[in-house]
């Protein structure tokens, strides 16, 4: 199993541990879900997240 698939999952995972119900409660599980898909995406090399998170310069 990849580390993204292993972050997605964990995501999901703290997603249902937070959820209350309704639809707040999904759009968190969606949330925290792909924040652990890109986390573990980033882990194997897929995506970048550096470049997304780096500043930039300006001057």
């Amino acid at each position: 199993m990849s580390n993204t698939s292993v972050g997605l999952i964990c995501g999901l995972l703290l997603a249902l541990a937070g959820i209350l119900g309704g639809f707040s409660g999904f759009v968190f599980a969606v949330m925290l879900g792909a924040a652990g898909m890109a986390i573990g995406a980033h882990r194997d090399g897929h995506l970048d997240l550096g470049a997304i998170l780096r500043s930039r310069g300006r001057g």
